[in-house]
This record gives C-alpha cells, sequence and structure tokens, in this order.
C-alpha cells in the first residue's frame, strides 16, 4: 500500500522553509546572542529552544549594522532575511511556532556538514503538487523462462496495447493475431534459444545456471505516477525488509525516470522517494511469484507448432516417386538450402526447430501461453514456468514411464514426466528415486505400473509448492489420435505398415473399450500428485485438467466436415468421410465426460469453455476456389510445368490468423515437414528415402489434426479464466492486476 504525506501543504511550507532557513542559520547557532524575553502576556518558548528572528524589533532599538559582530545581549533584526532571494521573507509570529519546535531538529550533528538546498529543488507552491503522486512497480522480468527481459517486454506490451474488451475476454488469441501480424515467421523463432530450458541435458537451466526455480531475488521497475515536474531530481531510497545485508541504497534521478533495483524474495523492499529531502510517497515492494507445471500430451506440448517453421524454395521442388504406382507424387515443394538429398546435413540443418526436439514442445503451447499471460498482466507478479508434456504421452508411459518422444534425437528424455517435475521442485538439489511397486497399479488394473515403478520425488520440506498443474492427458489412453486415422485413411492396410510411427487403426468400439480405463488411469494420477508431487489435498483445484477441442465441427447443430479430401490432398490416402467424422465427434464428447466426472471427483478444475469457441473453426473451415486469403486455401501448392497452383510456398505463412484452428495434413507438410534420414528407410523400413513414406510422415508427424497457435491461445484464454479463479481463490492474485491501465 502506497503511503503518500500527511497534511501536504502544511508540511511541506515548513520543511521547505526549513531547508532554505533553518540550516543555514543553524550553523551560527551556538554564536547568536540570547533571545529578548517576551511580554509578560505572551507565553515563553519551550525550554531549551530559542527563538531567531521571529518577533519584530523594538523600534526604539537601533538596527545592528549587517557586518557586525554579535554581541551578548544583541538582538537579531526583523530585516534579516534567508539568503537566497526567491523564498519569501519569514513571516513575524506570535509565539512559539512549529517552525520555532523544528530548527534545533534540522541543526546539524557535531561534526557535520549541513547539505546545501538543491539548486533544482522545487519550490514551496511546486512540493504541493507532489502530495498526489503515486509509487508504481513491476516486475522487471514476470515471465523468468524466457532469459532475455526484453522477450517479456514484447508480450508485456501487447498486452497493454489491447483494449479492455480484449483483456477481458481473450487476451491470449488477441495478443496473438497483434503478434501474428508483425512477425512473418512467428514471434517464437527469435526467443526459443533465450529460455531456461537446456535440450541436452533435459532440465529447466538459465543461461546465467543460477537456480531457476528457487528464485532469491527479483529485478523490479520502480517510478512515480503523477509527477507534476519531470525535470525535478527524485532520490529512491531502498531497504530489505526483514533485515537484509546491505543497508539502505540510493538512486537519484529525475523523477520522471524508472529506477531499477533488486527485491530479495520472497521479504521484499522498503521503497521511499524523496524530492527536496520531503518524502513524497513510500511503499513496500513484495514479488509474489507462482510456480506453474504443464504435464501431458501433444495437446499440452504444442504439437503442430514448431518455434522455428520450416522454409520453402519460390523454384525447387521434390518428387516423392510413385506410391502405388499410380499417384504422381512429383512437384512437392522443397525446402530451401543447398541439400542434395532428404536426410544429409544441409537437409537436417533445415529441419523444424522445436523448443524441445523429441517432445515437440513449442513455446505457442496453451500451457506456456497461458502462464505468460499470467506473468504478464500482473505487474506484481513473476511466473516460474516448468513444462514437460510430450507429444504421444499417456498417463502410463509418459507420465508414470519413462517415454522418449516421437523425434529420433541424441538425448531423449531420461525420466517419466511426474519425475521430471519432482525433480525440477527440488531446484539445484537431486529428487530421491523411490521404488513404489503397489501404490499406482490400483489393484491391478493398470498393468503397465505394477512391479518395478521407480519414481523421483522431492521430500516435502525441500520441495517448491506448485501453484497452478496444467495437464492435458487421456486422448492418447483410448488411441484418439488412431481414432482420428481412421477416419481420414481410406486404406487401413496402408496404415498398418506405419509400425510404431502410427500405430494401429481402429473404430468406435475399440476406442470405447478403452475409456473404461481411463477412470483407473486418472485415479493414479490423483495420489501421484499429492503423494508424489506434495499438492494438498484440500487445494485439488490447483489442478487444471482441459479438454480436448472438436477437429471437424461446423456448428453449434453439430453439422461436421463434408465427404472429400479438402486440406488433405499432399497424400492420396486421405480422404475424411462425415460418417467417420461424426463418430469421433461422438466419442470426443465421451473423453469430455469422463474427464469432467474425474476432475469432480478428484477435486480438479476441469476447462472445456474452449470447444464452443472451436465450432466453424475444425479441419475443413476455409476455401479451395482461390477466392479468398492464402492464409485460408486449403490446397497444396504444387509445381507442374513451371507453374506454381495454387500459390507458390514460399508465400505460405504458418502463423498468421485463419478461419480453421487445426493444423491440415497440408498445412503440417508446409509447416513442420518432419522426414527420417534415407538411412533409416532403408535400414529400418527396406524403402527407399524418396518414397510415398516420406509424404505421410511429412503430412501426419509434423502435428497434423492438431490445434494451430491461434488454437492454443483460444484454450489458453479459456485456462487463464479458470486459473484466475483458482489464484483468488488461494490469496494469490494480486489487485494491481486489475489496475492496470490500457
Amino acid at each position: 500500500m502506497v503511503r503518500k504525506l500527511a497534511s501536504p501543504i502544511l508540511t511541506s511550507l515548513v520543511l521547505a522553509y526549513a531547508l532554505a532557513v533553518g540550516v543555514a542559520v543553524a550553523q551560527q547557532v551556538e554564536d547568536l546572542p540570547p533571545v529578548v524575553a517576551p511580554p509578560a502576556d505572551r507565553e515563553a518558548p519551550p525550554d531549551g529552544f530559542r527563538q531567531y528572528a521571529t518577533e519584530p524589533a523594538d523600534p526604539n532599538t537601533p538596527a545592528a549594522a549587517p557586518d557586525a559582530q554579535s554581541t551578548p545581549g544583541s538582538t537579531v533584526p526583523s530585516e534579516a532575511t534567508p539568503s537566497d532571494p526567491a523564498l519569501p521573507p519569514i513571516p513575524p509570529a506570535r509565539g512559539p511556532s512549529i517552525g520555532d519546535a523544528i530548527d534545533p531538529l534540522l541543526a546539524p550533528r557535531p561534526g557535520t556538514t549541513p547539505v546545501p538546498f538543491a539548486p533544482n529543488a522545487p519550490g514551496i507552491e511546486d512540493l504541493n503538487a507532489f502530495a498526489s503522486v503515486e509509487i508504481e512497480w513491476r516486475v522487471e522480468n514476470p515471465f523468468r523462462f524466457f532469459a532475455d527481459a526484453k522477450d517479456t517486454d514484447v508480450h508485456r506490451a501487447t498486452y497493454l496495447a489491447l483494449s479492455p474488451e480484449q483483456r477481458e475476454s481473450a487476451p491470449v488469441l488477441a495478443s496473438e493475431h497483434a503478434l501474428s501480424r508483425r512477425y512473418e515467421a512467428g514471434w517464437a523463432e527469435s526467443v526459443v534459444r533465450k529460455t531456461c530450458w537446456a535440450g541436452p541435458r533435459n532440465r529447466h537451466v538459465c543461461p546465467d545456471k543460477g537456480d531457476y526455480v528457487n528464485p532469491d531475488r527479483h529485478r523490479v521497475v520502480v517510478s512515480l505516477k503523477g509527477v507534476p515536474e519531470p525535470s525535478v531530481e527524485c532520490r529512491w531510497f531502498s531497504n530489505a525488509l526483514g533485515g537484509g545485508d546491505g543497508g539502505e541504497s540510493v538512486n537519484t534521478v529525475p523523477c520522471s525516470e524508472p529506477v531499477v533495483l533488486t527485491a530479495p524474495y520472497p521479504t521484499g523492499l522498503s521503497v521511499r522517494v524523496e524530492v527536496g529531502g520531503i518524502t513524497v510517497a513510500s511503499t513496500e515492494v513484495k514479488v509474489r511469484d507462482i510456480f506453474v507445471v504443464g504435464i501431458g500430451d501433444s495437446f499440452g506440448s504444442g504439437e503442430g507448432n514448431p518455434d522455428v517453421p520450416v522454409r520453402f524454395s519460390p523454384e525447387r521442388t521434390i518428387e516423392y516417386g510413385k506410391g502405388d504406382g499410380t499417384a504422381d507424387l512429383s512437384g512437392y515443394p522443397a525446402r530451401v538450402g543447398s541439400w542434395k538429398q532428404v536426410g544429409d546435413d544441409a537437409f537436417v540443418e533445415g529441419n523444424a526447430r522445436w523448443l524441445d526436439q523429441a517432445c515437440h514442445r513449442s513455446l505457442y503451447s496453451y500451457q506456456l501461453r497461458a502462464a505468460l499471460e499470467l506473468a504478464v498482466e500482473d505487474p506484481h507478479r513473476a511466473v516460474t514456468y516448468t513444462g514437460f508434456a510430450c507429444s504421444g504421452a499417456e498417463v502410463t508411459w509418459g507420465l508414470f514411464l519413462r517415454y522418449k518422444g516421437n523425434e529420433w534425437v541424441p538425448r531423449p528424455p531420461d525420466l517419466s514426466q511426474i519425475s521430471a517435475v519432482a525433480d525440477a521442485q527440488c531446484g539445484k538439489r537431486e529428487a530421491r528415486l523411490q521404488d513404489m511397486p503397489e501404490a499406482y497399479h490400483i489393484n491391478g488394473t493398470i498393468s503397465e505400473l505394477q512391479g518395478g515403478l521407480v519414481l523421483s520425488k522431492c521430500p516435502a520440506d525441500e520441495s517448491r509448492k506448485i501453484d497452478l498443474l496444467m495437464m492435458s492427458v487421456g486422448g492418447n489412453d483410448i488411441g484418439f489420435a488412431r481414432l482420428v486415422a481412421n477416419a481420414v485413411l481410406s486404406d487401413t492396410s496402408l496404415v498398418r505398415s506405419l509400425g510404431g510411427w502410427f500405430g494401429q487403426v481402429h473404430g468406435n468400439q475399440e476406442s470405447e473399450a478403452l475409456l473404461e480405463r481411463l477412470d483407473a488411469r486418472y485415479k493414479a494420477m490423483n495420489r501421484a500428485l499429492h503423494g508424489i508431487l506434495h499438492i494438498p489435498w484440500d487445494e485439488s483445484d490447483r489442478v487444471i485438467l482441459t479438454a480436448y477441442p472438436p477437429f471437424a465441427l461446423l456448428d453449434d447443430q453439430g453439422a461436421m466436415c463434408p465427404d472429400g479430401s479438402a486440406g488433405m490432398e499432399v497424400f492420396n490416402e486421405f480422404s475424411i468421410t462425415q460418417k467417420a467424422a461424426l463418430s469421433s465427434s461422438w466419442l470426443a464428447d465421451k473423453l469430455d465426460q469422463i474427464m469432467d466426472k474425474s476432475a469432480k471427483l478428484h477435486g480438479w478444475t476441469f476447462v472445456s469453455g474452449h470447444r464452443k469457441t472451436f465450432v466453424g473453426r475444425g479441419l475443413c473451415a476455409g476455401h479451395t476456389s482461390g477466392r479468398g486469403s492464402i492464409a485460408d486455401d486449403l490446397r497444396l501448392p504444387r509445381r507442374h510445368g513451371g507453374v506454381w497452383v495454387p500459390y507458390n510456398p514460399a508465400h505460405y505463412e504458418p502463423y498468421a490468423a485463419r478461419q480453421r484452428w487445426f493444423r491440415t495434413p497440408n498445412d503440417a507438410f508446409l509447416t513442420g515437414n518432419f522426414h527420417v534420414a534415407g538411412s533409416v528407410m532403408q535400414k529400418v523400413l527396406k524403402l527407399q528415402s524418396f518414397s510415398w513414406f516420406q509424404v505421410l510422415l511429412a503430412s501426419t508427424y509434423s502435428g497434423a489434426f492438431h490445434p494451430t497457435a491461434e488454437g492454443h491461445a483460444a484454450i489458453a484464454d479459456s485456462v487463464v479464466e479458470r486459473a484466475r479463479a483458482v489464484l483468488k481463490r488461494h490469496g494469490q492474485q494480486s489487485a494491481a492486476a486489475e489496475r492496470v491501465e490500457p
């Protein structure tokens, strides 16, 4: 709470007068003559105080010469004035004034030199204007995952530029739209290599090698609001609260300029500001740092949205052979660069890049975007974010058991997601391994967790408390990706040859049977969140489970994408049918109901509001007529006869605003363009490197059927709305967040 100066006009007059006159006069206090006794009808000054030039001189007493030496018994002439002619004359007194009492207090202590009045300090009238100023402060880098505060500033400034309506309804989506207009290839490209994630180590480590999870200080920016005279100098004084080391620090700058201070965490700082030696405002600076964790599957990782997307040549093409002998697989867009064949060093250099390559984890993930929004919208809050979601993860293989991700990398994840979170909670300390053979298989119903389950666990007294845990999991447990494949792949025998890349295709009957096991898996997950990650049982609402959005819904009446291959002609076996899409939608609704039921049972916060915002934003939203923008064109560019149709792939913008919020197979080819090295094709699959299989990988393993960056932003808005309520319920929502002005 900012404390303003009480009785500003009176105090300003007194202290300004005292500084201008009292200090100068106090230098000669000991040499001044005794004061003439006051008349009998006037109260004498208090004991111990002297009275200087406060009474009119006796008209019968001749005035002393200005340069005359004072002698005992002489009086000070009434014409005496301060040396500064800009100050008003000293008024006569009717007795001991407030100034009489203050003068001795302003006299210098023995052995000290008085500080002269600052030449650029405001006058008495000016100081009145400073009575209404307030101290404002904000965390310099509230989203600590971005190692460079300038990267966070981009998002903070974008948020502040939004209208009040945008902030209220969809701040993340509105920000994403604003950023996509400024960054043709997406905003993440310039940020992804300056974060507190060390991919080769699979750990959250900042460039400065400090303890990322357990900060002991935050840099804060303090400034004055309502400064009447910007050129006047302000002196900022700061002290660590709670008796910290270092003593008081002082910064002198023009009042219009902010000052950057270091606030110890969690104790904070005491801050005050002086103008002309007068304290005009003071406050306490206490940063609230919250710990936000993200876990789960591809919908949590940001699959489909690489931080550095692939770029295409305006002229070059690539041929993938003949498929089944009749399909023409020539004239496809080819990456820029000097590569000779798929998989060589130059080709790999042009791969799409991810925050975490193995897991296809992206800065566009709704989990990261929600945490980032919570950071930039509250000036007094910092967010420590750790993300572990991995494309392809299940409750078993992924959260409980080690899962290596869906892209081949030299150093894949070495911990399950639960163990990785526990390891992060310990900061720079080491989380201990514990054998837990019986706790989580739920009476044998989860066979994968029976016997030999070893997880990391940080001791409760050493563990950073989780304030919000965002979770997207369950879809892979019921084989939803395989169900989607069934809806869009007309030749199931072809898909069976994909083996471990895509898995077996199955329909509703198989998936519905798998739904029955989801309850037990969520129950095991709940035990781990409380027992291993130390989320208090009475604070279960800190766990935020997010629903999956519908991928083919055209309207709120249930209409689905029509039969056809719009958005999917990249591979001739892709073709959606309304019947299959409707069947998948039915199962998605069943999954949504189970997730909602489990969340209520375990006290989690369930977020599903975004499902409505995705209506009309599905896979087939767009055009194939050419009457519209390139972003909304569902067709894949192909080059035949030296001409690109319908547009040059070099003009494709993966993060432009578009009607569809799901990546089509065509979009995935143009955004992620995932391929495997020729050696893998030949040794493992016994296929030639330029084959139809590469087309299939480039259009599926690159994030097809997953939300776009806009889709993730829309999910993030839904999550943020509920997260605010959770934080407020637990006393972690700053009032400053509601006062930020556009």
